[in-house]
Formats: structure tokens, C-alpha cells, sequence
């Protein structure tokens, strides 16, 4: 008996120390070669042409452009841009062990992550079906985030998912696509899907237009006119629910009160621009369904990059996200990266690589110069956005932890990180839809982190949290405080602070010790810099 307590007593100190010598390593003479990286030397040319463009507005505006920005913090922005959360302390251990491109390399692991697939899924479902329930039984909101994953995770073409989102027919369980049909039914009436919020959601979502404001009347800005939303809708006229799911009967059409006579008068299909791209066959939503991802409908390229863009950086290219101009001059970024976008076969992933690595994404927030509004609205400088209310219950999660949660972690764990941060996001309050609107942080939302069970919990002594296991397994003071400032802000400290805080933690032991680690975290957590993206 004793031979096999002594036998797990030493293969627990060996997982100790193992995981001791990963997350807090001693200095080593030289790092291991890079990863393979894949797919980034396939955008190069887009890039290039993109960072001209750039430069050249930055010259002929008279700005000078932040620095580069720190690696850690640029791996910072693609985590929560694409994750929602922070790196671990395991993945910063992981991505500074390489050399070369290692922000390459480590956008190509965020990209294979199946965390990249459900974030990203869900900041695209709030374009397409909202935020809200929807209504109940024809609609089922999880099960199309869910699809909407596994496509992301087959780099499926864009288009085509668009194309099905349109079209598709069937039961919204078995085809989960048509629940961007099912989430505009009115179950007080008929169960019938409604024609002019599916034109609404179809002009902004994936035309970056805003055509519903010309739904009663003439655009008042825009050259839009009633009947080219009237026309859109009435591509939704005939589609209908019933045993089968979602189905179009062929003998229904979109009727419309005629303001002067009051009688209802049946609209044909059409669209407001480029007539020449609608198809004469299949149904009426297929041919909506062509003509919105046909690869010379320039509308569709631009408004996915503008999306992509402002998921990636916070803030889109053009705002508001999904009402582009259709006069005036626009960034040259945008049609450079939208003709890429075609000329690739709607390459989602390709998108992505091809904004992170440009310069503009990589630039510092700040700089020794003075950085002006003028230089963020230019992209010579990283904006500052805050973080939405899921990275920061995400961020502070991962924080408390120095392994990375995702996919691998305990069932047990992500049912509670689950549970822990939906919580967090309904006490908080969710963006919404307009989920890109510049809101500043209220004072209940200030003392929800600072007083609030997320922090509370997260620092406390605790085995499980890593502000105590931190504070146990660092090979000094100094390692811990380097630990804390990573697993919190991405970031080593600067000598004034770590010479602040190894003061703090010198000569303690035991509960002192853990309890001046849980006042460090606490601090981290709940300054400015851990709620910003930057």
C-alpha cells in the first residue's frame, strides 16, 4: 500500500513541476524554430497594396503613424477580436518560445481553434437574426449559432452560406439555416414569415444598406426609393412554414397598402441596383440569394469586409457597420480587400489573415507623438474601443486560470465558465445589435467588476485560481509578478510596477502571500487598461 501512495505521491510532484518549468521557465539560450505557417505568405500581395494605400492617406493628411505595437499586445487583439477572450498563460508561454512570424503563426492556431468558430459564429448571428429569443418553437436560436460554427469551421465559401441563409428550405432543426426565416415569424398571425424584416435584415446584413429607411418613404439622404425595398421584400413574398419547415408557394406574392386608395396592391420582385445580376431561375429567393453574393455585386464584398474589419478592431471601416455610402469617396481598403475577397472565392479565413496582418492592425494606440481622433479614424493609430461585456467576463475567466480554457478543458469547467459568464453578460447588459455604437461604461457596470462575484471569485485564495498558484509555484517574486501581469494584461510589467509589487510580496509566506496575490490580481482586473482593447 505504501509503495503506491509513494508511487502517486511522486507522479503528482513530477505534474507539479512540469507544469512549474512550463508557465514560469528559467532563461534558456535560444528558442525552438517556428511552426509552419499556414497561409501567410498567400496574402502578401493584398497586404502590400493595402499598406500603400494607407500610407498614402497618412501622408497626404499629415500624420505620423503610432510605432508598431508590441507583439503580445497585437496576440492580445486577435484573442479577443476572434475568441472573445484573453491568451492563457500557457499560450504566451507557447507563442514566445518560436522565432520568426510568430504572430502568424499564432493567428493560424486561433483560426484552427474551435473557440474562433463558435465566437465568430455568434458576432455574425447578431448581424443576421438578432439577439432575441425569436419565437418559440419555429425558431431555435442556439441550433443556428451552432450551424453557423461547423461552417466556419469548414472554411466553408461565404457566399454559399449566405446563399443558404436566403434560401434554404426545410425544418429549422434539420436545416438550421432557415431560422433566418423562422426568427421574423409572427405566430399571431398565420405563422407567417414577415417579408419586410427579412428585406431589412437581408439590405443590412449583407449589403451594408440601409434600405428599411426608405420602407414608408423616400430616402432622405440616399438616392434608396420606397419601392426598392418594397421590391426586395417582395422577393419573401411567397415563402411560407408548415409541416415541412420553411417552403415557397408559388401562387402567394407580397401585397402592399396603397397609401392614397388604402387597397392592397401585389408588388413583383426587384432590386434597386445592378438588374442585369438577377437570374431567371429557381425560386424567388434563390434568385435574391444569387443576385445578393453574385461576385460583380461589389454591395456584398464591401459590407462582409466592413463586418470583418470592425469584429477584428472594434470599430468598422466605414460606419455605421451596415449604411456604407454609396457616394463620396471610401476607404481604398475597403475595395482592395473586397476585391481580394472575390477574387478568392469568399474566403473567410483568408479575410482575416490578410486585416491582421496589415500594418494599420498592427500599429500602437499610443505613441511619443500627440495621437489625435484624426489619427484613429485614419488607422495610424490602433483605436482604443472598450471591450464588449463577454470578453471582459471571458477575459477575467482565462485570467484566473494559468491553462488555457477552451475545447480540452473539463466538461465540468466549461459548464461553469458557461454559466458564469452568460450571468455576467444579462447583469451587465449586452450591446445588442448595434453591438459597434461607441457607449461609455455606466457606474453600475464599473462596480459590477469592482464588488461583483466574477472578480470576487475568481481572485480569492483559492488552489484552483491562479492568483494563488501564482503566488505558490513562482520561482521568486519577481516571477510572479511577471505571471500576474501576463495572465491579467498580456503584458510584463514596467520596472516601476514590478518593483512596487515584488516589494509587496517580499519576505511573505502562507496566507500572506496569497493574500497579497489576490490584492494584485484584484487591482489588475479592475484597471482602466484591462477593459480596453488597445
Amino acid at each position: 500500500m505504501w509503495a503506491r501512495n509513494l508511487l502517486f505521491l511522486g507522479l503528482v510532484v513530477a505534474g507539479v513541476g512540469a507544469l512549474t518549468a512550463a508557465l514560469f521557465p528559467r532563461p534558456t539560450r535560444g528558442p525552438s524554430a517556428p511552426a509552419a505557417v499556414e497561409g501567410a505568405a498567400d496574402v502578401r500581395p493584398v497586404v502590400e497594396r493595402v499598406d500603400a494605400a494607407f500610407r498614402e492617406l497618412w501622408q497626404e493628411r499629415e500624420l505620423k503613424p503610432a510605432p508598431t505595437a508590441p507583439e503580445l499586445a497585437v496576440g492580445r487583439r486577435l484573442a479577443l477580436g476572434l475568441m472573445g477572450t484573453i491568451p492563457s498563460l500557457q499560450e504566451i508561454r507557447d507563442f514566445e518560445a518560436p522565432t520568426g512570424d510568430r504572430l502568424q503563426a499564432w493567428l493560424d492556431a486561433i483560426l484552427r481553434d474551435p473557440r474562433f468558430n463558435d465566437y465568430f459564429a455568434e458576432r455574425l448571428a447578431r448581424a443576421y437574426v438578432g439577439t432575441a429569443d425569436g419565437p418559440f418553437i419555429v425558431y431555435r436560436r442556439r441550433r443556428f449559432v451552432s450551424w453557423l460554427s461547423d461552417q466556419l469551421a469548414r472554411n466553408r465559401p461565404y457566399d454559399e452560406i449566405v446563399r443558404d441563409l436566403i434560401a434554404d428550405r426545410g425544418l429549422w432543426t434539420d436545416r438550421p439555416a432557415t431560422n433566418f426565416i423562422t426568427v421574423t415569424v409572427n405566430q399571431a398571425d398565420g405563422n407567417v414569415p414577415d417579408p419586410e424584416r427579412l428585406a431589412s435584415r437581408v439590405s443590412r446584413a449583407f449589403l451594408g444598406v440601409r434600405l428599411d429607411c426608405a420602407q414608408c418613404h423616400n430616402h432622405p439622404f440616399e438616392r434608396w426609393k420606397r419601392d426598392d425595398f418594397q421590391g426586395i421584400a417582395a422577393f419573401f413574398g411567397q415563402v411560407k412554414t408548415g409541416l415541412t419547415g420553411i417552403h415557397d408557394d408559388v401562387n402567394a406574392g407580397y401585397l402592399m397598402e396603397d397609401r392614397k386608395t388604402g387597397e392592397k396592391v401585389k408588388v413583383e420582385p426587384g432590386v434597386p441596383f445592378l438588374p442585369d445580376l438577377v437570374s431567371d431561375s429557381g425560386t424567388r429567393r434563390e434568385r435574391l440569394a444569387a443576385w445578393v453574393t453574385h461576385p460583380n455585386n461589389s454591395y456584398f464584398a464591401r459590407a462582409t469586409v466592413n463586418r470583418v474589419w470592425a469584429i477584428l478592431c472594434g470599430r468598422p471601416l466605414v460606419e455605421p457597420v451596415d449604411d456604407i455610402p454609396t457616394a463620396g469617396d471610401l476607404p481604398k481598403a475597403l475595395d482592395l480587400l473586397a476585391e481580394d475577397f472575390v477574387a478568392h472565392g469568399f474566403d473567410l479565413r483568408r479575410l482575416i489573415r490578410a486585416i491582421a496582418s496589415m500594418e494599420a492592425f498592427r500599429l500602437d494606440s499610443a505613441a511619443e507623438h500627440e495621437i489625435t481622433d484624426a489619427h484613429e479614424k485614419s488607422w495610424a493609430a490602433f483605436p482604443l474601443t472598450r471591450l464588449r461585456p463577454e470578453q471582459v467576463a471571458g477575459g477575467v475567466l482565462q485570467a484566473a486560470q494559468v491553462q488555457t480554457l477552451n475545447q480540452e478543458s473539463h466538461a465540468l469547467v466549461r459548464f461553469i465558465r458557461y454559466g458564469t459568464l452568460n450571468d455576467f453578460v444579462k447583469s451587465y447588459g449586452d450591446t445588442g445589435e448595434d453591438e459597434f455604437h461607441d457607449r461609455g461604461c455606466t457606474i453600475p457596470q464599473v462596480l459590477l467588476v469592482m464588488n461583483g462575484d466574477l472578480v470576487k471569485k475568481q481572485t480569492e485564495k483559492n488552489l484552483f485560481n491562479a492568483a494563488t498558484r501564482i503566488g505558490w509555484q513562482a520561482l521568486d517574486d519577481r516571477a510572479a509578478v511577471e505571471a500576474a501581469f501576463l495572465c491579467v494584461l498580456t503584458r510584463r510589467p514596467t520596472p516601476e510596477a514590478a518593483a512596487l509589487f515584488e516589494g509587496r510580496l517580499r519576505d511573505t509566506r502562507g496566507d500572506e502571500r496569497s493574500a497579497r496575490m489576490e490584492d494584485l490580481y484584484w487591482a489588475l482586473l479592475n484597471g482602466t487598461e484591462f477593459k480596453w482593447n488597445h
